[in-house]
């Protein structure tokens, strides 16, 4: 790549990710430390010594911790059986453990309610009267929920690790007479501690930050809630900004710690083993036993999906005290799709995430030639930021955004202009910023998807083309574009895709129904009573169905290499 092309992609680069991403951080930072014209750490000690608050980041940070060891404990075993293992089915019950992803926690929370709720399926089937086992345990089912929706991204990180490690190390250990327990702990977790911490750190930041769930599940007592029920108050009061910027300081410190920790390790997870691992055949019933346990992890964990869609489909008031539905209909799928409220939040989604993903493409390649083709001395620079909207989260982001809003919106310039009001105002028009966000928030996937082709794709044939008198451009539309087309398909259908399904975003910056993103219109329509829930969960099939398709076809495309997209 052309150096003076390098820099102008780079500086280009700098200042989108100032303006659109440094700029609303920065904006958080200064609500915290900064009231009434002057520094303080008031808010912050505040944070800390406020009972409320201090029970809210207390509580969400063991729902970070205890949703990342749950996700660990679920995928450590499985990712290591997968890997020394060949057994009855394996392809298909392997495939079928990343079903969980394509529901959100906070869709499944209604599924789950209507399982283990007061008057649930599960009551019903024991004949228990009405124990209300989520009443002290909805901390819990938080917990659950985000674990076993989320424990796919642990998996994924330590499959490619696992994969990546020379057999011909394990084999030198048990011939210097090594057990099996001793050659795991002192070569094998060694050698995929990068790619535990790598998915541990964004199950932690996501279990951590989670909004959805809580609110669907009724636990109010963490901060993203706290957060959320305190929009209404930003520009007035400094505590919401001062809990959120404590919030942004640990996803970060977390990130930065990964990356220092581990950062140098990470030959175990990208260099290839100079062999294959050779399978061990488990045949008849320990073949079948460990089939089981894979079936059992995913029978639990789509649990929520199929109280989802069974809730989907009951004629509404006809699940109550009963284990399945009493009557079934397809009129709550119908009134999805012809509802007011859900015809225009699709329409909305589409028009967001289109937009953002072609941002998206656009600017992802770009940043992605600079880190690997260009000799830049900063561009690690660039790589840094490329990814730390995975370390930043969603909701810190969406308040930021909103406090850039609320800004801009004061301005006289834009008070006495109802184009620019209706652009920088969420009040009037939520789109510029949704978009905004989209993109920053899925662009990692971007990056690392173009990144990874590229460096699949050999210099010589771009270098070939330049010989012959091809400018950049041309080489680019011409020569590598069409070499990376899989990567580019599924990277840009995976930010499309959690793009439609953003949850924080959507939650906090659509504040007008006309305006309302599938996501916020799930929400909206599970608090109406009535066949509010019911056409919510056919929602959320919809939904469901179209993330579904959107990671299997991302998985075919990249294969295990797919694992990169959910790596810091």
């Amino acid at each position: 790549m052309r150096h003076r092309s390098a820099w102008l992609i780079f500086s280009l680069a700098m200042l989108i990710y100032l303006f659109f991403f440094l700029i609303p951080l920065g904006s958080v930072i200064k609500g915290g430390f900064f009231a009434d014209g002057g520094f303080t750490l008031e808010y912050i000690v505040g944070v800390f010594s406020n009972p409320i608050y201090r029970e809210g980041l207390l509580n969400s940070l063991m729902i970070g911790l205890g949703t990342t060891l749950l996700a660990a404990v679920i995928a450590l075993p499985l990712a290591w059986t997968a890997n020394r293992f060949r057994f009855p089915f394996k392809s298909t019950l392997t495939a079928l453990l990343l079903v969980p992803m394509i529901l959100p926690p906070f869709v499944g929370a209604i599924g789950f309610q209507q399982i283990f709720g007061q008057y649930g399926a599960l009551n019903a089937a024991l004949n228990l009267g009405s124990i209300d086992w989520l009443a002290n345990g909805r901390y819990f089912g938080v917990i659950v929920l985000q674990a076993f929706s989320l424990y796919p991204i642990m998996y994924l990180n330590v499959a490619a690790s696992l994969a990546n490690i020379d057999p011909a190390m394990l084999e030198a250990a048990e011939n210097m007479g090594s057990s099996g327990f001793t050659t795991f702990r002192r070569i094998t977790l060694p050698l995929i501690m990068p790619g535990i911490f790598a998915g541990g750190t964004i199950i932690f930041i996501w279990g951590f930050t989670e909004l959805g769930t809580p609110l669907i599940m009724n636990f109010t007592r963490c901060a993203p809630v706290q957060v959320f029920d305190a929009l209404k108050e930003i520009g007035s009061n400094p505590f919401p900004y001062a809990l959120v910027l404590v919030m942004l300081t640990a996803s970060v410190s977390l990130f930065a710690l990964s990356k220092f920790a581990f950062g140098r390790q990470s030959f175990a997870m990208t260099s290839k083993a100079a062999t294959a691992f050779a399978e061990t055949e488990a045949t008849g019933l320990k073949g079948y036993a460990l089939a089981l346990l894979f079936l059992a992890v995913i029978l639990v964990a789509l649990l929520p999906h199929f109280g989802v869609i069974l809730t989907s489909f009951a004629q509404p008031g006809s699940w109550y005290r009963t284990v399945i539905p009493a009557a079934f209909t397809t009129e709550n799928y119908q009134e999805a799709l012809g509802h007011g409220m859900t015809v225009s939040s699709i329409r909305n989604s589409l028009t967001y995430s289109l937009l953002a993903v072609l941002f998206n493409v656009v600017f992802g390649v770009a940043v992605a030639f600079v880190v690997v083709r260009s000799n830049l001395r900063f561009k690690g620079l660039l790589d840094g930021l490329a990814m730390l909207p995975l370390a930043v989260p969603g909701l810190v982001m969406a308040f930021g955004y909103l406090t850039v809003s609320a800004y801009l919106s004061n301005l006289d310039t834009v008070k006495n202009s109802p184009l620019l009001l209706g652009l920088f105002d969420v009040r009037t028009n939520p789109t510029l910023f949704l978009v905004i966000a989209y993109s920053i928030r899925r662009l990692p996937y971007m990056v690392r998807s173009a990144v990874s082709g590229l460096q699949q794709t050999s210099v010589t044939l771009e270098e070939a083309a330049a010989n012959m008198g091809a400018s950049p451009l041309q080489t680019v539309l011409r020569i590598t574009v069409p070499l990376i087309t899989a990567n580019l398909i599924a990277g840009a259908m995976l930010a499309f895709a959690f793009s439609m399904l953003e949850v924080s975003d959507g939650l906090m910056l659509a504040q007008r129904a006309d305006y309302y993103p599938i996501t916020k219109t799930i929400y909206e329509l599970f608090q109406l009573i009535g066949t509010g829930q019911y056409v919510a969960s056919a929602l959320g099939v919809w939904a469901m169905l179209f993330l579904a398709i959107t990671i299997m076809c991302c998985s075919l495309l990249l294969g295990k290499k797919m694992a990169a997209l959910f790596r810091i």
